[in-house]
């Protein structure tokens, strides 16, 4: 064998010694990787035993105390249609802050119509605008009521 030929195996040697060292490095950082990411990989112990499905059937549409659940409003004729209808695009806060006259109403539905995209109500609108109407109808709002019956008292210094 000449020095060459000998030189050449110990090149080939140390490349494969290289190869393999390369191999077991990216093996190892993608399952460090691997780790991060699912963490319980290695979790090889059953803990299947322990879980509980827990499935709690639920109303959207009950009625509790005379109140519908899922939104607040009144339950009265019309509530199903209020819902489907007017809670699609905006929350029920927003009708019964809005506390109108059936003129305001109807106004408010036509400037909806016209300029939010809201459908055509059609015999579904007078529903709608009773319901808003009997139950949360306009109130008066101004000053406070007048403070009655205090119990004052002075301040000490």
């Amino acid at each position: 064998m000449t020095k060459e030929e000998a030189f050449r195996k110990k090149v080939m040697k140390v490349y494969r010694a290289m190869v393999l060292l390369f191999g077991l490095l990216i093996i190892t950082g993608a399952g460090l990787v691997y780790y991060t990411i699912n963490p319980g990989f290695f979790n090889f112990k059953s803990d299947s035993e322990n879980l509980v499905a827990v499935v709690e059937e639920v109303d959207e549409d009950r009625i509790e105390n005379g109140i519908h659940v899922r939104t607040g409003l009144v339950d009265a004729e019309g509530l199903m249609t209020v819902v489907n209808n007017c809670t699609f695009c905006h929350s029920a806060k927003l009708i019964t802050q809005n506390r109108m006259n059936t003129e305001r109403w109807n106004a408010t539905i036509k400037w909806m119509q016209e300029t939010q995209n809201l459908w055509d109500l059609g015999k579904n609108q007078e529903v709608i605008v009773n319901y808003l109407v009997t139950n949360y109808p306009p109130q008066k709002k101004g000053r406070r009521m007048v403070l009655n019956n205090i119990d004052w008292y002075e301040l000490e210094n």
